[in-house]
Order: structure tokens, then C-alpha cells, then sequence
């Protein structure tokens, strides 16, 4: 059975670790990918939970003022 020289296992062990790097570079853009979609979705979630808010501070306000002006002029 033929074995391999220490060269050509140095060189095995350097394709690898270079694979492996490529690999945690290719996850870590994916990581920040993500990373950056998720935090988009929370700022977009807290900007329509806002305008809700907003607007219902605006109706409720707006019905508080139309039951005072109904009750003074009883």
C-alpha cells in the first residue's frame, strides 16, 4: 500500500485548513446576512408598532375631547 510523502500529506493538510477557512468565511457572511435581515425586520416592526401607537393615541385623545364637549353641553 502506497503512503503518502510528508509533502503531499503537508499539502493535504493545507488544502484542508484552507477549505475550513473558506468555509467559516462563507458562514460568517451568511451569519451577517443574517444578522442585518433580522435586525431590519425588528426596526420595520418597531416603526408599524409606532404609527399604531400614535395613531391610537390620536383617536383616543380625539374621542376624550369629543366626550367633554358632550358632556358640557348637558
Amino acid at each position: 500500500m502506497p503512503t503518502k510523502s510528508k509533502e503531499a500529506r503537508s499539502r493535504d493538510v493545507q488544502g484542508r485548513a484552507g477549505f475550513s477557512k473558506e468555509e467559516r468565511a462563507r458562514d460568517g457572511a451568511l451569519a451577517m446576512m443574517e444578522y442585518q435581515a433580522n435586525s431590519r425586520m425588528a426596526r420595520e416592526r418597531m416603526v408599524r408598532l409606532r404609527a399604531l401607537r400614535l395613531a391610537k393615541e390620536a383617536t383616543d385623545k380625539e374621542q376624550e375631547r369629543s366626550e367633554k364637549a358632550a358632556t358640557g353641553k348637558r
